[in-house]
C-alpha cells in the first residue's frame, strides 16, 4: 500500500509539472477538437516539445487514474 501511495505521489508531481509546462492555447473550443491539423506543425506535432508534453500529460493522467482505482480497491 505504501508503494502505491508513493507511486501516485510521483505520478501526480509529473502530471502537475507537465501541465504547467505546456503552452496555453488561445484557440478556445477548437483546441478540444485538435485545432487545425492541416498545418506543418499540426502534422508533425508529436515531434515538437508541445507534442511530447501532451503525450507525457496523457500517459501520466491515465497512470494516475489507474493507480487511484487500484488504491481504492485495495483499501
Amino acid at each position: 500500500m505504501l508503494v502505491l501511495q508513493i507511486l501516485i505521489a510521483i505520478v501526480a508531481i509529473i502530471l502537475i509539472v507537465s501541465v504547467m509546462m505546456q503552452k496555453s492555447d488561445s484557440d478556445g473550443v477548437s483546441a478540444l477538437t485538435g485545432g487545425n491539423s492541416d498545418t506543418f506543425l499540426g502534422k508533425n506535432q508529436t515531434s515538437t516539445l508541445e507534442g511530447k508534453l501532451a503525450l507525457v500529460t496523457k500517459v501520466s493522467a491515465a497512470v494516475f487514474v489507474v493507480l487511484a482505482i487500484i488504491i481504492m480497491i485495495v483499501a
